[in-house]
């Protein structure tokens, strides 16, 4: 059997995204619940997500969102890592900047405890990337093509996406803003 350069770099991007969604989820908790949502994808649901990337970047006008799109359509496959909104229900944590979670759920902003919990999900992830030596870039505008495609559950309503690819030079760096995807 002979197995190509090419097959050898899918199969071990793959390989690493699982191990990467496994230490996103087995990431420590500040407060012991499990928020964190992660998944893998590749091949068409890839392109979906580069295309609601492309939309976002001309409803927004932000060509580093389009820029990005770019990034995603020439990785291998995309870490989507998000967290459920799910208020704790105290009465005196504050550390949201509200009072309590019932004000905070009223105002519709993200509990400190599942936002602090996705960071160290996603720290987690991306060392894992780097420990195998594949490339990689923690992008808001792929989390955020993700939420507006539907690919994460509806009660997650914070995401980041971490594309990966193996080549000579990393494709996410050295980037220019203006070099965008058509």
């Amino acid at each position: 059997m002979i197995k190509t350069m090419e097959k050898c770099e899918i199969d071990a991007a793959m390989h690493v995204a699982d191990l990467m969604v496994s230490a996103a989820i087995s990431a420590p908790k500040g407060s012991g619940r499990d928020t964190v949502v992660a998944m893998v994808v590749s091949g068409e649901e890839k392109d979906v997500l580069r295309d609601a990337m492309l939309e976002l970047g001309k409803e927004y006008n932000e060509d580093f969102i389009t820029r990005d799109a770019g990034n995603v359509d020439r990785s291998i496959c995309v870490v989507l890592i998000g967290c459920k909104s799910t208020p704790f229900g105290l009465d005196n944590c504050s550390m949201c900047g509200f009072k309590n979670c019932g004000e905070m759920k009223k105002a519709g902003t993200n509990c400190v405890f599942n936002v602090t919990d996705l960071g160290i999900a996603v720290g987690s992830a991306v060392s894992v990337a780097a420990d195998n030596r594949i490339d990689n870039r923690v992008m808001y505008s792929a989390g955020k093509g993700a939420l507006k495609s539907g690919m994460l559950p509806p009660d997650v309503r914070i995401a980041y996406g971490i594309p990966l690819s193996i080549s000579s030079k990393s494709i996410y760096f050295d980037r220019n803003p203006g070099a965008v995807l058509r």
